[in-house]
C-alpha cells in the first residue's frame, strides 16, 4: 500500500496536471476569439518558452540540479534542423527528430560529464557550455552563417495549424513529465532533489539518474528549439542569450518551481508581461530579476503555491464531531 506522503505527492502532481491542462484549453480558445496574427504568435512564442520551462524544471525543480544552459539547448535543436534543412534540404519532420536525438545526445555527454559536480560548479559550467555553444555558431560563417542568421523552411503555411501543433506538443510534454513523476523514475529524482546522499544510501544510482534528467531535459528544450525555428523561419545565435535563459528561470520560480503548472503559468504571464514592457528596453529584465528575488525569498512556491494556500484557506472545513458518550 502507498504511503499517505506519496499518495499527496500524486495527487498534488494529478492537479497540477489538470491545472496546467485547463490553461491549455483556455489557450486553444484564444484563436477563436482573436483573429490577430501578432497575438497568436506571442502564444506560440509563449509555447516555446513554456516547453523550455518545463524541461528546465525537470532538471531544477524535480531533480535540484541547477543548469544555465536551456536556452543553449534551445538553440542547439533550432540550428540542427535549420541546418539540414538549409545544406541538405531535410524535411522539416525528419529535421525536428534530429534536433531531439542531437540535443539529447549531448545533453547525454554533457551530462555524464558535469553532473560529478553541484552547486556553483555545475551552475558556471554549464553556464560556460551554453556560452562556448553560441560563440561557435556566431564564428562559424562558412556553416552557418554567423550573425545573420539561418532561414529555415516554414513547418505549415498556415500560422492557425502551427499554432496548435505546438499547443498539442506542449500538452504531450505535460502528460509525458506528469508519467515519469508517477514512475519510480520520478520517485528517483525527487529522493536526489531532497538528499542526494541518503538517495545514493538507499541504492539510488545518483549520477545514472542525473544524467538521465538532463538528457531529457536537453531533448525537451532540442524539440522546443526546433518547433520554434520552423515558426518563426530564422535562426541565430541570439537565441542561446544568457539573457534567454533568466527569462526561462524567472518563468519557473516566479510560477512555481518544481510544480507541473508553474512552468506554464510562468511562460505565459512573463512573456506577455515583456511584450508590454518592451517599450522600456532592458529594464524589463531588472524588473524579472526583482521579481525572482522576491518569490524565491518570500513565495518558495510561485504564484501556484500563492494560489494553492488561498484556496485551502478559503475551502470551507468540516468538523467531525466524536459520537456522544
Amino acid at each position: 500500500m502507498a504511503s499517505p506522503s506519496r499518495t499527496g505527492t500524486r495527487s498534488r502532481a494529478k492537479t497540477e496536471l489538470l491545472v496546467s491542462l485547463g490553461i491549455l484549453a483556455l489557450v486553444a480558445l484564444v484563436p477563436m476569439a482573436v483573429g490577430n496574427d501578432y497575438w497568436r504568435g506571442v502564444l506560440i512564442v509563449s509555447m516555446y518558452f513554456a516547453m523550455l520551462a518545463a524541461a528546465w524544471n525537470l532538471l531544477a525543480g524535480f531533480t535540484g540540479q541547477f543548469s544555465l544552459a536551456p536556452a543553449a539547448f534551445g538553440m542547439i535543436g533550432a540550428y540542427t534542423t535549420g541546418l539540414l534543412s538549409y545544406w541538405f534540404a531535410t524535411p522539416p519532420l525528419a529535421g525536428i527528430l534530429a534536433s531531439v536525438l542531437v540535443a539529447g545526445a549531448i545533453g547525454l555527454v554533457l551530462g555524464r560529464i558535469v553532473l560529478r559536480l553541484r552547486g556553483p560548479y555545475l551552475a558556471l559550467t554549464t553556464l560556460s557550455f551554453a556560452e562556448i555553444m553560441r560563440l561557435v555558431i556566431s564564428n562559424s560563417i562558412e556553416i552557418t552563417r554567423g550573425d545573420l542568421g539561418l532561414n529555415v523552411p516554414a513547418l505549415f503555411t498556415d500560422r492557425l495549424t502551427h499554432y496548435y501543433v505546438v499547443l498539442g506538443v506542449l500538452a504531450c510534454v505535460q502528460l509525458g513529465l506528469y508519467g515519469l513523476l508517477r514512475t519510480p523514475a520520478g520517485l528517483y529524482l525527487r529522493s536526489i532533489r531532497d538528499d542526494e546522499v541518503a538517495a545514493a544510501s538507499r541504492g539510488v544510482k545518483v549520477v545514472v539518474w542525473k544524467t538521465n534528467a538532463f538528457a531529457l531535459s536537453a531533448a525537451i528544450s532540442g524539440l522546443a528549439g526546433a518547433l520554434y525555428a520552423h515558426f518563426a523561419q530564422f535562426v541565430s545565435p541570439e537565441l542561446g542569450l544568457i539573457s534567454q535563459t533568466g527569462l526561462i528561470i524567472s518563468m519557473v520560480v516566479i510560477g512555481g518551481l518544481g510544480t507541473l503548472v508553474g512552468p506554464v503559468a510562468g511562460a505565459f504571464l512573463i512573456y506577455f508581461a515583456s511584450e508590454f514592457l518592451r517599450d522600456f528596453g532592458d529594464y524589463q529584465l531588472i524588473v524579472f530579476a526583482l521579481l525572482v528575488i522576491v518569490f524565491g525569498r518570500f513565495f518558495r512556491e510561485g504564484l501556484w503555491g500563492v494560489a494553492r494556500q488561498v484556496f485551502i484557506k478559503a475551502r470551507p472545513t468540516t468538523v467531525t464531531q466524536s459520537p456522544a458518550e
